[in-house]
């Protein structure tokens, strides 16, 4: 068992594979949801962030210009960071989504097994406790934040189990598009994604489905690693666009997974 991994970037080009029958447009994999309803023309804007932050002003200027509401997932190691608290108080104060994604980040199982788990049920539930502590220091308690978002984005069933035991809902975000990819860079070799790659994979499957983007949860990152200088929180204005002149309304997941 392991309390603490590190972001594994080879691990996260696996997380994508997740499962043949999501990706037809189904809104449940292994007990999580991962898309709201696909009949509506509705999606969720969904950033999740740990140690980096250096989109956040940007993001947050984006969503203003274009009156939009977005649901951001931190880390509790984001929540503490003294350089991130005034952004996280006008990210609240702009009326956006604030949850959990965990509080040390924990990898919970194994990229290549992924029924083997590797934290025990009381490490999971003390690291979510933990993550909910920080999100109440904001003001933001766990009836207001029943959405939780896994870290690295990868989970199994017993993870999903265990959120519900913890009175929260576990979701995901939509496979088929590559915009969780937007933290990749360079030097990890194929796994990289360009933000042109990125933007064209999300207005491609727009395109290309018979229900769109509908009830989509589409994930970005707040920040990504200095290595990674093409940045794709910089085409958000293009990406809100495109998503507005092809109809969608954009909410917040509890909005979107009310519906």
């Amino acid at each position: 068992m392991i309390n603490l991994l590190t972001r594994s970037k080879g691990g996260a080009g696996k997380a994508k594979k997740v499962g043949a029958s999501a990706a037809r447009g189904e809104t449940k994999f292994l007990g999580a949801t991962v898309r709201g309803d696909s009949s509506i023309k509705k999606l969720a804007l969904v950033f999740t962030g740990d140690e980096f932050a250096d989109g956040g002003e940007i993001i947050r200027k984006s969503l203003n210009d274009d009156n939009v509401k977005a649901s951001f997932f931190l880390t509790g190691n984001f929540y503490r960071n003294p350089a991130y608290k005034a952004l996280i108080e006008s990210l609240k104060r702009d009326g956006h989504y604030l949850g959990p994604h965990s509080d040390k980040h924990l990898l919970y199982c194994d990229w290549t097994k992924r029924d083997s788990l590797l934290v025990t049920k009381e490490q999971f539930e003390k690291d979510l406790d933990a993550n909910y502590v920080e999100l109440a220091r904001f003001g933001i308690s766990k009836g207001d934040a029943p959405f939780f978002l896994p870290p690295y984005e990868w989970y199994n069933k017993k993870i999903a189990d265990w959120t519900k035991e913890q009175g929260s809902s576990l979701l995901n975000f939509s496979p088929g598009t590559r915009s969780n990819a937007d933290y990749t860079y360079p030097q990890l070799g194929k796994s990289y994604k360009t933000s042109e790659e990125i933007f064209r994979s999300i207005t491609s499957y727009n395109e290309s489905h018979p229900n769109g983007l509908n009830g989509f949860i589409l994930l970005l990152h707040i920040g990504t690693d200095p290595q990674r200088t093409d940045k794709f929180y910089e085409k958000l204005p293009l990406l809100i666009k495109y998503l507005k002149n092809n109809g969608y309304e954009l909410k917040k997941i509890d909005d979107l997974l009310s519906q």
